[in-house]
């Protein structure tokens, strides 16, 4: 009976399974007391032996394509969880990227000055909204990053760029063109355009003196949440000098108890950062400063034929 109590939590074949082994047990009692009916002990086992062999061939057809093909049934009683508690268990609040509200309450954070772990293209990154610089430098303290080392800004696609008209030349728009969305940083010279862009206030924080590197993700949830807060100033969510962070629980375990919200998505689509690229030049050539996602190979590839293509 305890085995059936077990049962009717986990799905119908496992209930139907220890319903009859019970029958199975009382057979073997009766048949100490020679009053079995050798019909029924027939009809038991043979039973028992197909709802064990369905059970194991649809939990291991299941298992091997990551979806329920065959059916189990489900549960007769679920347990319920508490939602709430969860919440409270975890160091700081997280909503989930498959539902709106989830979205809108990391846009909400993000706009009244604090800093969230979100999901990107390729690992997850510790955002701030350009609206509040001081987000921003909570950035550095949160991840103990050294200060000589410069924050890029998130934007969610090229017209963004387009519509404040930055002074870029022909071969860095296309090459621009070629490589966004998706997981390559391009640092590019700093100016006026920025501050039209929605950096504003945050223009001394991001990047150096004379450049800031951009990043366009090629996720929609990354995109939805840029367009409901602006710009954002983004770095990988790790403290600084250790690996990536590859999914939200990495987030929210190294650096819940200092950050202000996490975004959950699940594993991150890459394992590495994103590919970061010193377009200040191009004209004269690109260099590749950090070597992520995109292979150094293939983004010297895209940069020839963007050349060619203009020449």
């Amino acid at each position: 009976m305890f085995l059936v109590i077990l049962a009717i939590y986990i799905n119908i074949v496992l209930v139907i399974a220890t319903v009859i082994m019970e029958v199975i047990i009382i057979c073997f009692l009766l048949f100490t007391l020679e009053r079995l009916p050798l019909p029924l002990e027939g009809v038991m086992l043979a039973l028992f032996s197909l709802v064990c062999v369905y059970g194991a061939v649809a939990s291991f057809v299941n298992y091997m394509f990551g979806k329920q093909l065959i059916p189990l049934g489900d549960p007769l009683f679920k347990a319920e969880k508490n939602r709430k508690k969860d919440q409270t268990s975890s160091p700081c609040p997280i909503t989930s990227s498959h539902q709106t509200s989830g979205l809108r309450t990391i846009a909400k954070i993000l706009d009244s000055g604090h800093v969230c772990g979100i999901p990107t293209d390729t690992v997850y990154a510790l955002a701030a909204s350009c609206k509040h610089p001081e987000a921003v430098e909570r950035i550095y303290s949160i991840k103990d990053r050294p200060a000589e080392k410069p924050i890029c800004i998130c934007i969610s696609n090229l017209d963004q760029l387009s519509a404040v008209n930055p002074p870029f030349s022909p071969l860095l728009w296309e090459f621009m063109n070629h490589v966004y969305p998706g997981g390559i940083s391009c640092i590019v010279k700093k100016g006026e355009w920025l501050r039209r862009l929605g950096v504003g206030a945050a223009y001394d924080r991001v990047g150096t003196k004379d450049s800031i590197m951009i990043r366009v993700p090629d996720h929609t949830v990354t995109a939805h949440l840029v367009n409901m807060t602006g710009p954002l100033a983004i770095t990988s969510a790790n403290p600084s000098g250790e690996s990536d962070s590859i999914h939200h629980d990495m987030v929210i375990s190294r650096l819940g108890h200092k950050i202000d919200g996490v975004l959950c998505d699940g594993t991150s689509n890459e394992l590495v950062a994103s590919t970061v690229i010193n377009c200040t030049k191009i004209d004269e050539g690109i260099t590749i400063i950090r070597e992520g996602c995109v292979p150094a190979v293939r983004v010297m590839q895209i940069f020839e034929q963007v050349k060619t293509k203009l020449d």
